[in-house]
């Protein structure tokens, strides 16, 4: 990778990280060149670090996946065994005080308005691939570490339950707020909460519109540590620096865990497929409801746009 091409990373912004890592030159620039991506390659410990830095609304629109389906395929391309060497693949969040804020609910209400099923189904079945590949880790011997430094609702919140570990620092919130609007999350909540917690609890958290913090969500163990405010990525580290002796162990120990589990993809569609069903009999007065939280989420990216 030439000189260019690697000022044109952005590092993380925490000082902590290393600005002089080695970028492997075997590394396609484009993995540096998503526009909802920011991502950083560390030598030493084998990591990469992804921070999801959306140039409008926190949240999973159509871009941002493009961006993550980008992601996904190059990593799996150019790391691994024999290649790139890769232990640690974190995720994170550059807009202020935000994880991320989930589905496009402006996209949602366009397509339910006009009666698009398939829009819905497409839409769901992009995200669930992601999750599925995640799950998976990329089908690369590495852990999955999700960074959690504000609110993760929606979407987000379930995206991060397909990672193998979250760290969250303690301001963090986590929420799913669809059931306000007389709808569900569909992209994996179900499927993962029911694994990890029970099918009671995992109702409980769907259906109760509550907004949890990082001490509740560490107490049910779906939070794996707890960090201080500004402290996370030091957390991220301290805990790779523990966990790198027992490395294979723990890989093998997810991939059990998984094992288990036994969740395919098929499934999390059929989910989907639901969820597309039920969003086609929400309500004007549901739609209102979501066009509200849209407004709130518009705030937000007026916010980090001035920031």
């Amino acid at each position: 990778m030439d000189s260019s091409a690697a000022k044109a990373v952005p590092l993380i912004g925490e000082e902590e990280l290393l600005a002089e890592s080695a970028l492997h030159s075997s590394i396609s620039a484009d993995l540096y060149s998503l526009q909802g991506l920011d991502v950083l390659y560390e030598d030493r410990t084998a990591t990469l670090w992804s921070y999801m830095n959306p140039g409008d609304r926190p949240s999973f629109t159509p871009a941002m996946l493009d961006d993550f389906e980008t992601w996904q395929r190059l990593i799996s391309a150019e790391f691994g065994p024999d290649k790139v060497p890769l232990r640690y693949l974190v995720l994170g969040s550059r807009a202020p005080d935000v994880f991320c804020y989930g589905g496009d609910l402006e996209l949602f209400q366009r397509l339910i308005r006009e009666r698009d099923r398939a829009g819905l189904v497409q839409y769901g079945h992009r995200c669930c691939a992601i999750l599925d590949r995640n799950v998976r880790t990329l089908d690369i011997p590495m852990l999955t570490v999700g960074l959690v430094q504000g609110a993760a609702l929606g979407g987000g919140f379930e995206a991060l339950l397909s990672f193998d570990y979250i760290i969250a620092e303690r301001q963090s919130t986590f929420g799913l707020p669809e059931i306000m609007f007389g709808l569900f999350p569909g992209m994996g909540a179900h499927a993962f909460l029911s694994r990890k917690l029970g099918s009671a609890m995992a109702d409980r958290i769907i259906v109760s519109n509550e907004t949890f913090t990082a001490e509740q969500m560490y107490d049910l163990g779906l939070v794996h540590a707890l960090a201080e405010p500004g402290d996370g990525v030091n957390a991220v580290r301290d805990f790779i620096k523990k966990s790198d002796r027992r490395h294979a162990g723990l890989v093998g120990s997810r991939r059990a865990i998984k094992q288990v589990w036994k969740l395919e993809l098929a499934e999390l569609n059929r989910i989907t497929e639901l969820w597309a069903d039920t969003a086609l009999e929400l309500r004007e007065q549901d739609l209102r409801v979501m066009s509200r939280l849209v407004s709130a989420q518009e705030r937000v990216a007026e916010r980090i746009a001035a920031a």
